[in-house]
């Protein structure tokens, strides 16, 4: 796997976000005309950080860092249907936190992704996440139906010792 900065290249990401079908986000669907005017407006690269993912040479996946200038960035991550299955996932998370807390000296990774994403939710654990949050009625998609959202996180001080730090979910009954 390799990952690498975008550079505006737009018809590979119209080929990569428009050639697949993203069931677990807001629009499932993403049409040409809409890629290029997130082009045109600054969407990959104003306040964002946009790397590439890809494997033996081809790109099969984009990870988007939102909230670059914060010291808790939130991401999105989306790998082509032909590259899900193949660990990539864990690993972009993976480099993400080596990124994040290596290079921009970030204090804490935020991600959501809806409570029927097992996939995603595993790589998460895989990862090093900690689930921290289950959101009821908190994910709206484009076709007006409304899902649960499961938050994970990461913390600097766990990258940096290379462990996992369980948190209290239940601690009190309130």
């Amino acid at each position: 796997m390799k990952i690498t900065k975008f550079n505006s290249e737009l018809d590979e990401l119209v080929d990569l976000l428009c050639s697949n079908d993203w069931i677990f986000h807001t629009k499932p669907i993403i049409n040409k005309e809409a890629v290029e005017q997130a082009v045109i407006k600054g969407y990959y690269t104003d306040g964002r950080e946009t790397f590439w993912i890809a494997m033996d040479g081809e790109k099969v996946g984009i990870v988007i860092i939102d909230d670059i200038e914060d010291t808790i960035p939130l991401f999105d991550l989306r790998l082509t249907k032909s590259a899900r299955g193949n660990g990539l996932g864990v690993k972009s998370l993976q480099w993400l936190k080596d990124y994040l807390y290596g290079e921009k000296g970030k204090i804490r990774i935020e991600g959501y992704t809806r409570a029927d994403n097992l996939a995603m939710r595993k790589c998460f654990a895989k990862a090093g996440f900690v689930k921290e949050g289950y959101l009821r009625n908190a994910w709206e998609n484009e076709d007006g139906t409304i899902a649960d959202t499961v938050l994970y996180a990461s913390i600097y001080e766990d990258w940096k010792q290379n462990k996992i730090t369980p948190i209290k979910l239940d601690e009190y009954p309130f």
